[in-house]
């Protein structure tokens, strides 16, 4: 496989149970609940805008067109930051199977994104990763700070 053979493009409700086991691999602190996911998939498919137009959220899918199957996925949103002088986009998820890393799939999805929050006026995209690190600096981004989170 190379990135050539693989079409990166907005997530349609059929790629539902493509995504799901690479949603549910990638969690590895916390459980991902099928009929959680599901309703998720369908809300994030069901395109929300900002008052202004822009999309607010953006699901992509990474599919080998060989075989038709979803072999990655990226989950991002927009939201307004005071420190940010506007938008700014943040990356929540980013998986490719395990047989597909290295193909350069990974990068043609953080690609797709960046594109998106260009045109969404964002003034950064950002993101937090405790195993990928490496692949980010890779592709330019700073390593800024650290990541919190409280399970509610």
């Amino acid at each position: 496989m190379t990135t050539s053979t693989v079409v990166v493009r907005p997530a349609a409700l059929d790629d539902l149970a493509g995504v799901w086991p690479l949603a549910r691999d990638f969690a590895t602190s916390f459980t991902v609940l099928r009929p959680e996911f599901t309703a998720t998939f369908e809300a994030l498919v069901g395109e929300q805008r900002a008052p202004d137009g822009r999309a607010l959220s953006l699901l992509l899918v990474a599919v080998d067109p060989a075989s038709a199957a979803v072999v990655g996925y990226l989950l991002s949103h927009t939201h307004r930051s005071f420190l940010a002088n506007g938008p700014l986009a943040w990356i929540e998820e980013v998986m490719v199977s395990a047989e597909h890393r290295r193909y350069g799939v990974g990068g043609m999805l953080m690609d797709a994104a960046e594109r998106w929050a260009r045109e969404s006026g964002a003034a950064y995209i950002s993101l937090a990763s405790r195993r990928a690190g490496p692949f980010y600096l890779a592709l330019g981004y700073e390593d800024s700070a650290t990541f919190f989170k409280k399970t509610l």
